[in-house]
Order: structure tokens, then C-alpha cells, then sequence
């Protein structure tokens, strides 16, 4: 396969679904990993559609990017001006970057009942503020939007419309899939006909509201498209963008596509990561290639294959985009998957260990109890300490008390009192919290502070409740899973009661549990 271009529009075309936002800064700092990533071109927003993006250009210019060119976004002239007079293009001139993108109707519909202006009108306007940035030395792509939609209706009239792309100078033509409901094969069939009257380089930039723009973006390139345009995990209006999260990979190591971040797909997840952490929005851990399940293994015999044959069970090795393989705990795990759990902490341990085969057991009790170890594979991993090496716990409970109290229409008190004991020493105080739950986290970290002064670093960054027997009402059985973190780790526990402060403090503990063995052995090392 010949080269492929990528082109990422997470900054602008990204930006605008819902939920997402990028401040100034966060814009900055995913262009340069971006360009680490070894990203073609990224379009970094609108000039002249807010002061941000203006001033995001003005900072932009002074990175240092070893293989991403920025282009500006902008759309053609209005119909009442010329295009030395239009602002629109003026702004994008006034980036001074090296790159312009620039959109204009394919449709008629859009020519005729969005702009209000003759069809003859719209050909001259994509023809001359092309024109008018190519006597500016830019390189001009020209995104036809809607073009497929308009083709259907008119393919007449939206071949003209690149035709004036063409004519007016542009460096290369993009065929937009704007509304994202046209399928893959009618994408390849349109763009056939495309390559038949334009001679210029195609590109393709496709919405994903039919749940099709990745298939139909890989397609468009075996079918001789030279730039994909997407974001990163698909983010975008509506149901988003083609996600080049796993358009790159797919290209590259399905069609051998020769990429400029061929040789750096290592840093395909950590890029996608990264980009969902400044988004604030949770990362999709069911993508493909870069979602930490792409390469979970669950059931016993699958994980007992991988270990033998690793392409037995993946298509791909998780290495190659960056990510790792993991072997999930739970009542499908066979002894495969927890020898290799109790080998990354007691290496000389043999499948025929009946310390293995009691642990497996008792997995599959405990989950039967209603656990669940998956996200919570710090208490796991205290459990096989417990189990396979010598194990001191860090503290004794000797009891707590909780107290919660209601007056008149003021908010709800909650108070804990703890009494523990570390080597023989019996610590006892008492902590308010938001609610019951939260005074005794506060209570216990205070009790232990003395100790371990290193807990002072750990906080509880998610806690989740999950009824596990509906039909019991009020007296139902409640898992409780806590996520954990000291700033460089982050880890789950889980607890399981008909009481939730008790299902609560069963995860609490093994979350503070963790978090001083972590600091022990971070010490000893």
C-alpha cells in the first residue's frame, strides 16, 4: 500500500461533542503528543470564531514539532464579499501557518436553501477563496462537505463542486461523509466514480452516526484515499468522528501502510489516554486496540492458550499499540489465570501447588459471595500475599462506632469513632464526614496517621455501590468497589455484606492495606 496521510481534527471537530472541552493549555499539550505520535497535520480550531483559537495559533507557532504540520480551519468567503475583503480568510492568513483547510457546499440543497445563493454563485466562491490562499503560498486542502449526500441527490452538481476546488488551486480534496449515514460500500462506489473526474490526491473524512466511519475510512483508503481525517476516540458532534484510535492501527499493520507514525504506534494508547484525561471524560475501555480490554482474557481456557500461544487469542500483540495484556479474575478464571497472578509475586510457585488450587476455590466461593476482582485486583493480590508469603497486616481493629444524626432542617451529621492497634499499640479517635461512609475513611486515616505518615498521600478517587440482590429491597446484599491512588498508583479493592458500612470498610481497609505495602516495597527497592 502506498502512503497514508493522517490528519487529526480532535481540536476542532473533536470539540464539538458533547461533554468535551479543551482549554488553551490542554489544547497545547495534545499537539505535542500528537506529533509525538508522528500525526501528519492537526487542525488546531476556527481563527475568528472565538479569541481561543486565535491565540492558540499564535502559541502554537513557537512549538517545536518534529512531524505535525498545523492547519487552521476555516470555510469559504461569504457570498456578499470578495475573497480579499473576507474576513473568514483573512483570519486563517493570519495564523500564518503553512496549512489551510477550508470547506464548501457539495450539496445543492445547501447552496440553494442553507447559504441562499445560486448554484453558479457557489461554484464561483470555492473556486476564488481558494484561489485567493494559494496567492498566499498556503497549502490548501478543501473538505467538500456533504459531499456524499449531495451526490446522491445531484452527483452532476457535486462533481462540479470539486471541479472548482480544483480549478481554484487546491493541493488536495477531502470527500466528507458530514451527516455520517452513508454505508461503506456506497463510500467505496462514490469514490471510484470521484477518482475518474478529479486528478488531484483524496481524502476522506466521515461521521460515525450509522457506527460505520472507521469501515468506511479504511475502505475509502483501499480504494486509493491518501489522507484519513478523524479524531482521537471518536469524539465529535453528534455520534462523533472516525476514530483514529483504530484507524492507525488498522492501516498499518492490516494493510501495511507506510505512515509517518508507523514506527511509533507505541504510543497509540498513551496518546488516546491522554487525550480522554484532558477531556475529563472516562476512557473507553472497550476500544479497540487502546481500550484496557482489548486485551483482557476472562475465561480459563482462553488465558491457558494465550500462555501457550499468544496469537492463538489476539489478533495482535498488545505491545504494538502501546497497550499490555491482562488476565481477569473471576469464576471463569482457571488455575492459568491465577498462577500467572500469584507468579508475579511469588515466582517459584508451580500449577501443581495445591496452594494454587485452594486460592482458585476460593476465588470462585468468593465470587459466588458476591466479589468481584476484576476492578479490584489489589485485594486479590493481598489475598495471594496472604497465602504464598509470609504476611504481616499493617493494622488490627479493635471496633468502630458510627453515629448519624438528623436535626430539624439541618444537613445530616455523620460520626466515626475508630479504636486500631499497630504493634501492640492501641490508637483511638473520632472524624466527621458528608456521610457515613466518608467519617470513617476520615477516622481511620486519622487513626493510623501517626504510623504511617505515607497514607497522608493515598486518597479515595471513586466509590461505587452495585445492589447485587434487587429483590431483597433495603436488606439486599451490596458490593462495594473503591478506586485508590497516591498520585503515581491507582488501585481497586472491593468489599461484599448485606451491611454497606461493613462492605465499605472491608474495602476500605484493604485500599489503606495496599497503598503501605506499596510505599514498603517502593522503600526497598
Amino acid at each position: 500500500m502506498s502512503k497514508v496521510i493522517f490528519y487529526d481534527t480532535t481540536l476542532r471537530d473533536g470539540a464539538q461533542g458533547e461533554g468535551v472541552y479543551f482549554s488553551f493549555e490542554d489544547k497545547l499539550r495534545i499537539v505535542k503528543q500528537l506529533d509525538t505520535l508522528g500525526i501528519d497535520y492537526i487542525e488546531g480550531g476556527w481563527p475568528g470564531s472565538n479569541p481561543k483559537d486565535i491565540e492558540f495559533y499564535r502559541k502554537a507557532a513557537k512549538l517545536n514539532l518534529q512531524n505535525a504540520k498545523l492547519a487552521a480551519f476555516g470555510s469559504t468567503r461569504r457570498a456578499t464579499n470578495t475573497p480579499a475583503a473576507d474576513k473568514t480568510l483573512n483570519d486563517l492568513l493570519a495564523t500564518e501557518t503553512k496549512v489551510v483547510t477550508i470547506f464548501g457546499k457539495s450539496w445543492d440543497l445547501h447552496a440553494l436553501e442553507v447559504l441562499k445563493i445560486s448554484l453558479e454563485e457557489n461554484l464561483t466562491l470555492i473556486e476564488d477563496s481558494i484561489a485567493y490562499l494559494k496567492s498566499h503560498q498556503r497549502e490548501v486542502f478543501y473538505d467538500a462537505e456533504h459531499f456524499f449526500d449531495g451526490y446522491l441527490k445531484n452527483p452532476t452538481y457535486a462533481i462540479a463542486t470539486i471541479k472548482a476546488a480544483a480549478q481554484g488551486g487546491a493541493d488536495s480534496i477531502i470527500l466528507c461523509d458530514t451527516n455520517g449515514g452513508t454505508l461503506p460500500t456506497k463510500i467505496v462506489e462514490i469514490f471510484n466514480q470521484v477518482q475518474k473526474e478529479v486528478d488531484l490526491p483524496l481524502g476522506i473524512h466521515l461521521h460515525n452516526d450509522a457506527g460505520m466511519a472507521v469501515a468506511g475510512s479504511v475502505m475509502a483508503v483501499e480504494a486509493g484515499a491518501v489522507q484519513v481525517q478523524g479524531t482521537f476516540n471518536g469524539y465529535g458532534e453528534r455520534c462523533g468522528n472516525a476514530n483514529l484510535s483504530s484507524i492507525i492501527p488498522t492501516l498499518v499493520l492490516k494493510l501495511n501502510c507506510e505512515a509517518t507514525a508507523k514506527n511509533k504506534l507505541s504510543h497509540l494508547t498513551e496518546t488516546s489516554r491522554f487525550i480522554s484525561e484532558l477531556t475529563n471524560l472516562h476512557h473507553d475501555e472497550r476500544q479497540p486496540y487502546v481500550g484496557a480490554s482489548a486485551f483482557a482474557h476472562k475465561a480459563g481456557t482462553h488465558v491457558d492458550a494465550i500462555l501457550k500461544n499468544s496469537t492463538s487469542l489476539e489478533h495482535i500483540s498488545s505491545e504494538q499499540v502501546g497497550n499490555q495484556r491482562r488476565f481477569l479474575l473471576s469464576d471463569q478464571a482457571g488455575r492459568s489465570t491465577i498462577l500467572n497472578k500469584i507468579q508475579e509475586i511469588a515466582p517459584d510457585t508451580k500449577k501443581d501447588d495445591p496452594k494454587v488450587a485452594a486460592l482458585t476455590g476460593k476465588l470462585k466461593d468468593l465470587e459466588n459471595l458476591g466479589y468481584q476482582f476484576e476492578a479490584a485486583e489489589a485485594s486479590f493480590e493481598l489475598l495471594i500475599k496472604k497465602t504464598f508469603a509470609p504476611y504481616e497486616k499493617a493494622f488490627k481493629l479493635d471496633g468502630f462506632r458510627i453515629i448519624v444524626e438528623k436535626r430539624g432542617e439541618q444537613p445530616v451529621l455523620s460520626e466515626a469513632t475508630i479504636k486500631v492497634e499497630v504493634d501492640g499499640t492501641k490508637e483511638i479517635t473520632a472524624a466527621e464526614g458528608d456521610g457515613p461512609v466518608n467519617a470513617l475513611d476520615s477516622a481511620i486515616r486519622k487513626a493510623l496517621l501517626r504510623f504511617y505518615p505515607e497514607i497522608a498521600d493515598i486518597s479515595l478517587i471513586d466509590y461505587k455501590v452495585r445492589v447485587l440482590d434487587e429483590k431483597c429491597g433495603t436488606a439486599a446484599k451490596v458490593r462495594v468497589l473503591i478506586e485508590s491512588s497516591d498520585g503515581h498508583n491507582t488501585w481497586g479493592t472491593v468489599g461484599v455484606s448485606e451491611n454497606l458500612i461493613e462492605a465499605s470498610w472491608e474495602a476500605l481497609v484493604d485500599s489503606i492495606e495496599y497503598g503501605i505495602l506499596l510505599k514498603k516495597e517502593a522503600a526497598q527497592n
